[in-house]
């Protein structure tokens, strides 16, 4: 094997020769991952790391600006039941499908989305993981992974500050960690409803009709979407106005809790967000676990975004305010720059992960070691935990809360930026890395303010030069830089802004023609 492994990192020539060696033998039996076929493996992991090399080796720009339809017809065109001659062709045909269109999140110019730049340690779990396929459900066929995984999460309930006798899980992304800490909002609600009626316990039917979540107007969206799934309805979710920073409005939220108890319905959970998607703000924590505490409320901390600050030297003490929380949601995927997915949803008391866990004798029979399926909404689950247990061994926690506060800072030199420039409007101050705004010259009316910023996301992203992101304030459109790339610079940053500019200046010149 050792011979193997030389002959394969030697040269470029040899690598290639070795390659088409293995391909000669290929059959389906030696496609299969076990000691025999290790050779085919190396080979063709080795092929796979060389084509993302060569790509992203010669990216320019973090896109090409495809479009849906051609890349549709070129995609649609494959017939699926008639497979390559050889690996080589398959990976030729992903490189051209695929990885030449793609969008790569590590290029300075992407600033959509909450998409990091992922760090090498990462990228070698990913592969490990992949590679053992390790499921996570039952200690049997996890071993040691388990305990990997237990204890990464008692190192981030640590961070939150939720005490010695928190627990979770790690999930699939931040949608589902809120779904499953509203998931046990709502049984801990009705469990205690049951219990003040022992002589006639209220089924759960009878009265999730009264149930209501608080949320910020600006929360994320998937509170929405848990409250349907959950049987509540959207209708369920109280929309807590913020204030002129985009943070939930404390009193206004104890003034809804109490017009919802005046009308006999009930408080089920306050969710407060660390880190909007659109504004990165964070709501005030702390209040909130106070009003929470107070009224016997589950708390629930949407920290998706913001939860990589319990990395940061500068900025942690925007989390203040977690050691009250019920439940935290927390996504490793997007702020300490693991790749995609890697999340997890903590409790501060480990027995409320009791009202989703579901026994079946062949999984997880009482008494026997742990099994992480009694924690989680999946039963066959992935060991997204390697990526960062191998990141914090690798870098260290300071090393990664250096990345991230390099693009906080980054988001204040931008904001003062765009502040001083009198064509362009911005909503906030940002507390995090993430900067909303629009051009607007002076003149120029909302109405052609809107068309026009729509434009400019367009037309960016079809020239492939910048990809930004969008969203609406107040019924308006607006343009959004989402940073968390730390290699990104401010001359970077400037080169989009004048990006903006001559696509904005284009567009107010092509309208008046067409109008003159």
């Amino acid at each position: 094997m050792t011979e193997i492994l030389v002959s394969l990192s030697s040269s470029t020539e040899e690598e290639t020769r070795f390659a088409d060696q293995v391909e000669s033998t290929l059959s389906a039996t030696n496609q299969l991952l076990n000691s025999r076929n290790f050779p085919h493996y190396a080979a063709q992991m080795l092929s796979g790391i060389r084509a993302v090399s060569a790509q992203v080796s010669r990216v320019s720009k973090p896109c090409t600006g495809p479009s849906p339809e051609a890349l549709h017809q070129e995609i649609s065109a494959i017939d699926l039941d008639s497979p390559l001659s050889t690996p080589a062709d398959a990976l030729a045909e992903v490189e051209r499908i695929y990885l030449r269109d793609a969008v790569y999140f590590h290029d300075v110019k992407y600033a959509a989305h909450l998409n990091c730049p992922v760090v090498i340690p990462a990228l070698v779990g990913e592969a490990v993981l992949s590679a053992v396929n390790t499921s996570m459900d039952t200690w049997d066929q996890s071993t040691g992974a388990t305990h990997m995984e237990q204890q990464l999460i008692q190192w981030t309930a640590e961070r939150l500050d939720l005490g010695g006798n928190a627990d979770g899980v790690f999930t699939s992304g931040g949608s589902q960690s809120n779904l499953q800490a509203l998931l046990m909002a709502r049984n801990r609600l009705h469990a205690r409803l049951q219990s003040a009626r022992p002589d006639e316990p209220p089924r759960l039917s009878e009265v999730l009709g009264k149930f209501r979540i608080f949320a910020s107007e600006v929360s994320h969206f998937s509170v929405q979407k848990s409250a349907a799934i959950l049987g509540l309805g959207e209708d369920a979710v109280v929309a807590v106005p913020s204030d002129s920073q985009k943070r939930m409005d404390a009193d206004a939220l104890e003034r809804a809790i109490g017009r919802c108890r005046e009308t006999g319905l009930l408080p089920m959970a306050v969710v407060g967000t660390a880190g909007t998607t659109d504004f990165g703000s964070f709501d005030p924590l702390v209040r909130l676990g106070e009003i929470c505490a107070g009224g016997n409320i589950w708390l629930h901390i949407d920290a998706a975004y913001g939860g990589g600050l319990i990395t940061s030297q500068r900025h942690r003490g925007l989390l203040a305010g977690t050691a009250a929380a019920d439940s935290v949601t927390i996504d490793f995927h997007k702020t300490f720059f693991q790749p995609v997915s890697s999340s997890a949803i903590l409790v501060r008391d480990r027995s409320h992960l009791d009202h989703v866990t579901y026994y079946a004798d062949y999984l997880n029979p009482p008494g026997g070691p742990p099994n992480q399926v009694d924690k989680s909404l999946q039963t066959t689950r992935r060991f997204d935990a390697l990526k960062l247990w191998l990141t914090l061994r690798t870098m260290g926690a300071d090393a990664i809360g250096a990345l991230l506060d390099e693009v906080i800072e980054l988001a204040g030199r931008c904001w003062t930026s765009l502040s001083a420039k009198e064509d362009f409007d911005v909503v906030v101050r940002p507390e995090f890395s993430t900067v909303v705004f629009r051009y607007r010259p002076p003149g120029t009316s909302d109405e052609r303010a809107d068309r026009m910023n729509q434009q400019i996301r367009s037309d960016l992203f079809d020239s492939g030069e910048a990809i930004i992101g969008g969203t609406t304030v107040e019924g308006r459109h607006y343009l959004k830089f989402t940073l968390l790339n730390a290699g990104t610079t401010l001359a970077d940053v400037e080169e989009m802004i004048d990006l903006i500019r001559q696509r904005g200046r284009r567009y107010l010149d092509s309208e008046a023609m067409h109008h003159g």
